[in-house]
């Protein structure tokens, strides 16, 4: 029989590979009109599904069941692996008494209001009682999902921090551990309802004993992906191993449920989503792997969320959705009225400030992964009528996903905690030098004698203006926003800091945020503040360890190295702005370039690319190139002409 099905099966999987590339193509058009990509996924999945253009027939969904099982396992990983507790603790309270608020008010409110609002639902017509009361908890458990993944984001898109944004991030993901383990019980609770199964002293134990099994199954996966990634073999394999593990679950999961189904007569259930977050806890807490397991997420987490949710948009009902748009409305407003209640309660609770708890709901809208993962479950478990209840709330789901981001940006940048880079200034050839001491005035002597305006810029009050001749030295009274600005810092391309690291660290963080600074060099005191002034964008030079890596590439490549440092007879190295528009298109191998000009790389938007001949410069590229100050200035002339 498994035979007889393979090809038909690789024909599907074919099928559906070749829209999962469309997906991942088209898709970018929805991340250009500031919607989610997730959003993209969907929209394709629902256009090339059964009941929009038919590309895939309901069969083939039905066969591909497999990958659903894959993708939500990796996606429990993904939510476990955020959940690192040593960067929650200066919050706790707060994370606790709002989680508390979150859970507690949306899972109760949406659950009393789905109950309702069941005698206006159609596939909810003639149930019982009991099969209402299922499907409203069921209802209250998908209303406290939240997504990690679009949480962390944001909070990485406007690079915020700060208690707010901290209160955040810990309450999104412990939600997602916890609502796992209600939906566990909630699942079963269900089960029992629908079945007329009276409760008893038996059935508690029951639930209680597969919460306790899907734990211990849980930490033996934990030690298992620890064994994985202590393995000497190269990532792709432990890559592939970690999905297997994920799948394996899955699998043990129904061979537990239909043993026990034949051998007792009772279908005991243990909840893989609730193993893989487990496991992949244990491997971020406990384990000396936490780095190359979040790398192995990072790198993997994109690739599922295009096949996961391409294949949920081909699964959706319109049909459903179109008979219930006005109920998935107000699940959505329930949804949102329940969770300002639960912010206002937990973060009064918590003793956070009124102005955090009127927008503490902002945060948790959006909804993405995990949420859509408990639907597939719930379709699975009551084919009779889970696929409308799927059909409705992934409805709600689409609108949280589009309306959630643009509120929490708004609410982190109305708490105060954006460190976004502000636009940057034009490209000239000006730089403000912060200190005054021998290394500060020969560096603008050196600058000057190449053409830029250089202002050094110092506390000092004691200090001979003859002593730093034919360099222009400002005084100020101290490292603040208006007193940078008194000395002309806002309006350079360049900043150098040569003072403490605290003082350089000031300059800097209002270089990045406040003025767009182009160019941030800071002189390091301490190699224990790289990190800092490697998240402003600074570069970074450290006296401790310039000159014996200036001195170990001297001596593995003299040349190259006096090349580079324009040791050499009228040579320098330069970046240059790519601001003339007839260039832009042209690949390096076609460009009038001197002989003796080297082009080493390319930034473009932020990221470094190592230049070919076959590279196509773009307007706004910077191109860091190496030769003769002739042929450098040549070379300016024709690429910053406008």
């Amino acid at each position: 029989m498994i035979m007889s099905t393979f090809p038909e099966v690789l024909i599907y999987l074919l099928s559906f590979a070749i829209i999962v590339v469309s997906s991942n193509q088209i898709s970018k058009l929805f991340f250009k009109i500031k919607l989610p990509l997730i959003t993209g996924f969907l929209f394709i999945g629902i256009l090339t599904g059964p009941y929009v253009l038919n590309f895939v027939p309901p069969k083939a969904i039905e066969s591909l069941d497999f990958i659903n099982d894959i993708s939500l396992s990796f996606i429990a990983f993904a939510a476990g692996a955020e959940l690192y507790l040593r960067e929650f603790r200066s919050r706790m309270k707060s994370i606790r008494w709002m989680t508390f608020g979150q859970l507690f008010f949306t899972f109760i409110l949406g659950s009393v209001g789905m109950y309702l609002l069941t005698d206006f639902i159609q596939f909810a017509e003639g149930m019982s009682v009991e099969s209402r009361v299922a499907i409203s908890i069921l209802t209250g458990v998908i209303f406290v999902a939240r997504s990690p993944v679009s949480a962390i984001a944001i909070i990485n898109e406007q690079r915020a921090s700060g208690p707010f944004t901290q209160t955040s991030l810990g309450v999104t993901v412990l939600k997602d551990v916890l609502v796992i383990i209600l939906f566990t019980i909630c699942l079963s609770v269900a089960h029992t309802m629908i079945k007329g199964i009276d409760f008893s002293f038996y059935i508690i134990l029951i639930l209680f004993s597969e919460l306790i099994t899907s734990f211990l199954i849980g930490y033996i996966l934990g030690k298992l992906l620890i064994f994985i990634l202590s393995l000497q073999i190269t990532t792709e394999i432990k890559t592939f191993l970690i999905l297997a593990s994920g799948y394996g679950i899955y699998v043990l999961a129904h061979f537990i449920k239909i043993f026990t189904k034949n051998q007792f007569n009772y279908e005991f259930y243990v909840e893989p989503l609730l193993i893989c977050i487990i496991g992949s806890f244990i491997v971020t807490n406990y384990s000396k792997y936490r780095r190359e397991f979040l790398k192995i997420v990072k790198k993997v987490t994109p690739i599922i969320y295009l096949v996961f949710f391409t294949l949920t948009g081909l699964s959706v009902s319109l049909d459903v959705i179109a008979a219930s748009w006005a109920i998935a409305i107000v699940l959505f407003f329930l949804r949102i009225v329940s969770m300002i209640i639960g912010s206002l309660v937990g973060g009064t609770l918590g003793g956070d400030p009124m102005r955090f708890n009127k927008i503490g709901w902002m945060p948790y809208i959006t909804q993405a992964g995990v949420a859509i993962g408990l639907l597939t479950v719930v379709e699975e478990a009551f084919p009779a009528w889970g696929g409308n209840f799927a059909s409705i709330l992934l409805t709600v789901i689409v609108i949280n996903q589009v309306i959630g981001p643009p509120l929490f940006k708004w609410a982190i940048n109305y708490v105060g905690e954006s460190h976004l880079h502000a636009h940057g200034i034009d490209g000239e050839q000006k730089v403000v030098i912060f200190g005054l001491e021998n290394q500060s005035y020969t560096l603008a002597q050196q600058l000057k004698r190449n053409n830029w305006e250089v202002d050094i810029v110092t506390l000092r009050t004691n200090f001979d203006d003859n002593d730093y001749s034919g360099v222009s030295v400002k005084k100020i009274n101290d490292f603040s926003l208006q007193e940078l600005k008194n000395c002309g810092a806002d309006k350079v391309s360049t900043i150098v800091a040569l003072k403490t690291d605290e003082e350089n660290y000031e300059i800097c963080k209002f270089a990045y945020e406040e003025f767009g600074t182009k160019s941030i060099i800071v002189r390091l005191n301490n190699y224990y503040n790289y990190n800092r002034f490697q998240e402003l964008g600074a570069l970074i030079v450290c006296p401790s360890t310039a000159i014996i890596r200036l001195l170990d590439h001297y001596v593995r490549s003299p040349q190259a190295t006096s090349l580079l440092l324009g040791v050499g007879d009228n040579q320098d190295a330069v970046d240059i702005e790519i601001k003339n528009q007839d260039i832009h298109g042209i690949t390096l191998r076609n460009l009038r370039i001197p002989s003796d000009i080297i082009i080493l790389s390319t930034k473009r938007k932020g990221q470094m690319i190592i230049s070919t001949g076959y590279t196509r410069i773009r307007h706004g590229d910077i191109l860091t190139v190496v030769g003769s100050i002739k042929s450098i200035d040549e070379l300016r002339l024709r690429f910053e002409g406008d």
